[in-house]
């Protein structure tokens, strides 16, 4: 009998050029896929719940894979981290409906995005933080990113790559909060655009600059003009934090 199993990961994106298989460049998902074919003994159709970039980071990411092999899901994780680089980690794994997807049933997913702020950097932090030398206003840009919240067209908000036709996005929750010299840019939405929490990411800094004033993200995210927003922040601060079906 044809089973779907849904194996939830985790991983350090540093080595990889995000999930999606590449022809020239190494994925998570190639081995992932490398590390499947190893258990259930053929090649199988793996599908991930986001594109994640090169460099960019999973607490949680979710694939399904179907088989007809009788193996339990406490073993197939097991197993599977048997043949999975140190980078890589599968962390559950639980049977599903069969037209289970774990992109299209996905109900929200939440990025953070990790800041390291202070004057000097931190080497161990350079693949897993931006470092950001300026002071942070965590409450000032915690108060002005509420403005995110709902929904909104984001065309402004995403790299001009993108290919999509629906730019419509609702965002549910965003804060900026502090731990520590790790200041973290949380939010959660429907779903996300191309590099738009790297944007979001990059305008919340440029209001902490100045460079967008009070009050005007609303009349940023209405204008639809990418020109408007900030840069794009460095891959290595991302993380995909929490998937929810």
């Amino acid at each position: 009998m044809m089973r779907r199993l849904l194996f939830t990961i985790q991983y350090d994106g540093s080595a990889y050029h995000g999930w999606q298989v590449q022809s020239n460049a190494l994925t998570v998902q190639e081995v992932f896929q490398n590390a499947v074919e190893k258990v259930f003994c053929s090649r199988l159709d793996v599908k991930g719940c986001s594109r994640t970039d090169s460099g960019v980071h999973a607490n949680m990411y979710c694939v399904s894979l179907d088989t007809e092999m009788d193996i339990s899901c406490e073993n197939a994780v097991l197993a599977i981290n048997t043949y999975l680089p140190a980078d890589i980690a599968a962390v559950a794994c639980k049977e599903v409906p069969s037209d289970f997807h774990p992109r299209y049933s996905c109900k929200s997913k939440q990025y953070v995005y990790k800041i390291y702020n202070r004057k000097v950097r931190n080497p161990f932090f350079a693949k897993y933080a931006y470092h950001y030398r300026y002071p942070i206003d965590v409450e000032y840009l915690d108060a002005e990113a509420q403005a995110f919240l709902g929904k909104h067209d984001f065309s402004g908000f995403c790299s001009i790559k993108s290919d999509v036709d629906d730019t419509v996005r609702n965002i549910y929750s965003v804060s900026v909060k502090r731990e520590g010299d790790m200041v973290l840019f949380t939010v959660e939405a429907d779903g996300f655009l191309y590099n738009m929490v790297r944007i979001m990411v990059g305008t919340v800094l440029f209001i902490n600059e100045g460079k967008i004033k009070s009050g005007e993200l609303k009349n940023v995210i209405e204008s639809k003009e990418r020109k408007r927003a900030g840069k794009t922040a460095p891959p290595q601060g991302l993380y995909l934090n929490k998937v929810t079906y």
